[in-house]
């Protein structure tokens, strides 16, 4: 009797037949068979295997998309049996369901839902494949949606729409803070001229006061002075007053010229008397 050897690797399993029908699993490590009698048709590996699928189908509103879905998944230890020959090519069972759940979930949402239902479509996928290869074998780890890949024209008036929507945004909140600092602009000015209007009010009674107590005290001081003769006086000395700061203010060209009712008829005869004297 000629024995044969072979090896198994670590987190795999060997499947062994015996003229054609099925035997025994071969655990990892050396193993032996009968030459002739029995052969090592197969291994199987328990590590999480990754299978991408590319699906293109459209939405709702007739717009062509790609999709990626990256569904993992490992052969169950206790149906070893199962996944080796219930099966001939996992993968194309795993796309095919892949296929039958994106072409009928897609075309009920828009372009824009697409992006919103992302987990809800790896959720009903792995539901599906879920309830399916189970019973051949393989369990279903992960679905993840890792791509949505609408057309590039599609993508630019998108990103259009977008921008479009924040530059709205920006002028709306730019106007509001336009109309928020004139508000309180006119809200400054107005408190502003308040103020001064006040501080004018307060000017002008002082003044009034002042003059009231020279009066009072000019009267008291100088016997036989009338109130006219009071007045007089203090205008003239306003007058004075004002000349002198008006002299001495930097680059003044004002020019004060009396004026009276009968200034016109002086300067007349002043006029005819020169003439006169010709």
């Amino acid at each position: 009797m000629c024995v044969g050897c072979f090896t198994i690797s670590t987190a795999q399993v060997g499947i062994i037949e015996r003229f054609g029908k099925f035997n025994r699993l071969a655990a990892p490590g050396l193993g032996c068979f009968i030459c002739g009698a029995e052969d090592l048709v197969g291994r199987m590996s328990y590590r999480v295997q990754q299978l991408d699928v590319r699906v293109e189908t459209k939405t709702l509103d007739n717009v062509f998309i790609n999709t990626v879905v990256s569904i993992q998944y490992q052969v169950l230890q206790e149906k070893v049996y199962d996944a080796f020959y219930a099966l001939t090519n996992p993968t194309r069972q795993i796309t095919a369901h892949v296929f039958d759940v994106l072409r009928s979930e897609l075309p009920n949402l828009e372009l824009d839902e697409v992006f919103e239902a992302k987990d809800e479509l790896a959720k009903t996928v792995k539901e599906a494949l879920s309830s399916t290869m189970t019973q051949y074998g393989y369990q279903i780890l992960q679905v993840l949606v890792t791509e949505l890949d609408p057309p590039l024209r599609v993508k630019n008036a998108m990103n259009e729409i977008n921008s479009n929507e924040r530059l709205k945004y920006a002028v709306a909140e730019q106007a509001e803070g336009q109309k928020i600092l004139k508000v309180k602009s006119a809200e400054a000015e107005a408190e502003s001229k308040y103020l001064s209007g006040v501080g004018v009010a307060k000017q002008r009674k002082a003044i009034v006061d002042g003059l009231r107590e020279s009066i009072v005290d000019f009267s008291g001081g100088v016997k036989g002075a009338s109130n006219k003769d009071i007045m007089d006086l203090l205008l003239l000395t306003q007058y004075f007053d004002c000349i002198r700061d008006v002299g001495s203010a930097p680059n003044c060209k004002t020019t004060f010229v009396p004026c009276s009712k009968s200034m016109g008829d002086d300067l007349r005869s002043s006029l005819i008397q020169a003439d006169a004297a010709k």
